[in-house]
């Protein structure tokens, strides 16, 4: 347990057993609405009260002080003070963002959140699709795989927990049984480049209302799903499905 971190949910705790890894970059993926920054500020917000400072990179706009209100109740202007939010607005700006983190990272940090760590990178890589350039294409992807290293490093030799989010997408694939048939696969962005260094991956799925937490890949524990619903308060285990 001295290892781990709450999540901020007693049951998403229950669930990995302890809560989030100290020295391991956990990553959490889903579709948009899934609930992935939830999961991030739930947890910014739980290392936060205990006095730690929380580093929240926002790519997306996905930080809001208004889930921070509902989250912590009165003394949420503390918790605030507790989480440093940066905003990079390209790859690069990305880029510099991690090396100085990385650089200044010391004991009085309790947690790094990247929400998402594929934003910028999917922008860059349309861009260099749409023209062509494959060795654009490559440096970029050598380039995201060296910021997912600087997350590792962090969280591997200064034990301080990193937690990123991702993005999925869908594809069809033809059915082999079928002539004619098609079904829908689920892919993370990056795919093996970035699932790679997660030592844990969380995938977050939406059905209309209904969510589910899915374990696909952790160090000790077999993978499992939660089924799990919103509230002001945190998230709370269903069960339901």
């Amino acid at each position: 347990m001295e290892n781990k971190i709450s999540s901020g949910s007693a049951d998403v705790n229950e669930w990995l057993s302890g809560g989030y890894e100290k020295d391991v970059v956990t990553m959490i993926a889903g579709c948009p609405g899934s609930g992935k920054s939830n999961f991030c500020i739930l947890v910014a917000c739980s290392v936060a009260k205990k006095g730690k400072k929380v580093i929240f990179v926002d790519s997306e706009g996905g930080f809001s002080i208004e889930r921070v209100k509902q989250i912590v109740g009165n003394d949420y202007e503390k918790v605030l003070e507790n989480i440093m939010l940066l905003k990079p607005l390209s790859f690069l700006e990305q880029k510099n963002d991690f090396e100085k983190i990385l650089k200044n990272a010391n004991s009085e940090i309790g947690l790094i959140v990247i929400d998402s760590i594929a934003m910028h990178y999917r922008l860059e890589l349309g861009q260099a699709s749409s023209l062509r350039d494959e060795e654009k294409v490559y440096e970029i992807n050598r380039e995201v795989s060296k910021q997912m290293k600087i997350l590792v490093e962090i969280s591997r030799y200064k034990n301080i927990p990193v937690i990123v989010t991702n993005q999925v997408y869908h594809q069809f694939v033809k059915m082999e049984e079928f002539k004619n048939g098609f079904e829908k696969e689920t892919n993370i962005v990056g795919g093996d480049l970035l699932q790679y260094w997660s030592k844990c991956i969380i995938e977050l799925k939406k059905d209309g209302s209904r969510r589910k937490a899915f374990l696909l890949k952790h160090r000790n524990l077999p993978e499992k799903e939660l089924s799990f619903v919103i509230k002001n308060e945190g998230i709370f285990k269903l069960g339901w499905f």
